[in-house]
């Protein structure tokens, strides 16, 4: 008897032809392994991680605009919607937008999208302008009332005012939440998410120089989203527009967001 026909018997489906009950000695190793996975039971195959991808402004807040006409609001789309696509084509990962087209959200609404939803990861893009016009490169941010430097801090101020309303404090019940933040999930995996991300896109991306910061952005205060903030370059450099302006070159800023965001959701502790 052959070893599936065996397998068959010793799980008790008939073999036409065939009486036998394995009562006579234990099957080989190899056996006994085949056999104990056959019995186990199948266990579900785990959902795929969701990503929450929020184009920076939109409608009638065009964001940054470079010295050559360049909106942040369109590049940011044009990034979030080809990383979708990337997302949505891997294995284990699917996205969502705060927005497909080029409308106004409020901060609110774009923190509340990615909480409605239930998303694994928040991460909102950006291409602003810098504090130093010489600054330029892609770089992660996370939430901290206490910015990491002043040039993060001035970041979180103009993103802050984006939709004219001063939305740097949070009301009180979120405060107190995020007073707690330090020692809980969303934290820690937020701050995974930036340095894993950061780290995966220095050998293909230029970086800018300590990528990796934090300031009290109000579009990553959702207390159940980790959630990161991506400039991927700033208009405010000639340089940094030049290759904004590049539909290839966005499609590459894209293709490497996506590599390393599906790592990241699928490690620990998003897995």
């Amino acid at each position: 008897m052959d070893r599936r026909a065996l397998l068959r018997v010793a799980l008790g489906v008939p073999v036409a032809g065939v009486s036998f009950t394995l009562l006579g000695g234990l099957p080989d190793a190899a056996l006994a392994q085949e056999l104990a996975e056959a019995r186990a039971p199948k266990s579900k195959p785990r959902p795929p991680r969701l990503v929450m991808l929020d184009p920076g402004h939109g409608g009638k807040d065009p964001g940054a605009i470079g010295a050559r006409g360049t909106h942040e609001k369109d590049v940011t789309l044009d990034i979030a919607k080809e990383l979708a696509r990337l997302l949505d084509r891997g294995r284990g990962t699917k996205a969502a937008l705060t927005r497909e087209t080029d409308v106004f959200l409020s901060l609110p609404q774009r923190v509340q999208a990615a909480r409605d939803a239930r998303a694994d990861l928040f991460i909102s893009i950006h291409a602003d302008s810098a504090p130093n016009a010489n600054a330029r490169g892609l770089s992660a941010y996370t939430l901290s009332e206490n910015a990491s430097d002043e040039f993060a801090a001035a970041l979180a101020k103009t993103e802050n005012l984006a939709d004219g309303a001063d939305m740097s404090h949070v009301n009180n019940a979120v405060a107190a939440i995020l007073g707690d933040l330090a020692a809980q999930h969303v934290h820690r995996a937020s701050l995974l998410a930036k340095h894993s991300l950061v780290a995966g896109v220095e050998k293909d991306l230029r970086l800018l120089e300590n990528p990796k910061r934090s300031a009290n952005f109000a579009v990553l205060k959702s207390p159940e989203t980790p959630s990161v903030l991506v400039e991927t370059g700033f208009l405010s450099n000639r340089e940094d527009e030049k290759l904004l302006r590049d539909p290839a070159a966005r499609r590459r800023i894209a293709a490497v967001l996506a590599r390393e965001l599906a790592a990241v959701v699928n490690a620990a502790p998003f897995a």
